[in-house]
């Protein structure tokens, strides 16, 4: 019987940190459910058959800094990069390649 669900969403996600200094490692967020990552290039399955709502912030033990938020549309996958701030405050940057 072949299987009629509805497939999940594949996202790629590209993350990058300034070249200068150390940046401690990513958070993403699907669903609510936090995933820590590492720096580089990587393919998250999406949570929910609906639109997807993703997150990626840093955590240096003290605050959170560098969070971004992209939405991405129901049943498609996509190729989003995250930028972090360059000082260790403020806002990262999440976009489409």
């Amino acid at each position: 019987m072949p299987d009629t669900s509805p497939t999940r969403p594949r996202i790629e996600l590209i993350l990058r940190k300034p070249p200068i200094g150390w940046y401690p490692k990513p958070t993403v967020v699907f669903g609510g459910h936090g995933h820590p990552s590492q720096w580089g290039s990587g393919t998250w399955q999406a949570a929910e058959t609906g639109p997807t709502t993703v997150k990626v912030f840093l955590f240096n033990r003290l605050w959170r800094f560098g969070a971004a938020e992209a939405l991405v549309a129901e049943g498609e996958g996509a190729v989003l990069v995250y930028r972090a701030p360059w000082l260790p405050f403020g806002t990262g940057t999440l976009k489409p390649l």
